[in-house]
């Protein structure tokens, strides 16, 4: 798999042999590691896709749901 990567000020060749990672897309931010090669591109050995900073995994928000839930019965005097 070759992609580029950019921060649009300068962009880099990826060379990646493996399985991207679900999120991986366009405009997503990633984290690799690896090293470059002879040719200035940058052979991955890993590569991460970032979440945003509204990510929360299904857990937590379930979590937080049923807490939220609880606490408003208990303050309208409701059993849970």
């Amino acid at each position: 798999m070759h992609f580029t990567v950019t921060d649009t000020a300068k962009s880099i060749p990826i060379t990646y042999k493996g399985i991207l990672p679900d999120l991986f897309r366009e405009g997503q931010g990633i984290v690799a590691t690896g090293r470059l090669d002879a040719g200035g591109a940058f052979v991955a050995e890993e590569v991460l896709a970032k979440h945003d900073e509204n990510y929360m995994p299904p857990e937590a928000s379930y979590a937080i749901k049923k807490a939220t839930t609880e606490a408003m019965h208990i303050k309208s005097g409701q059993k849970p």
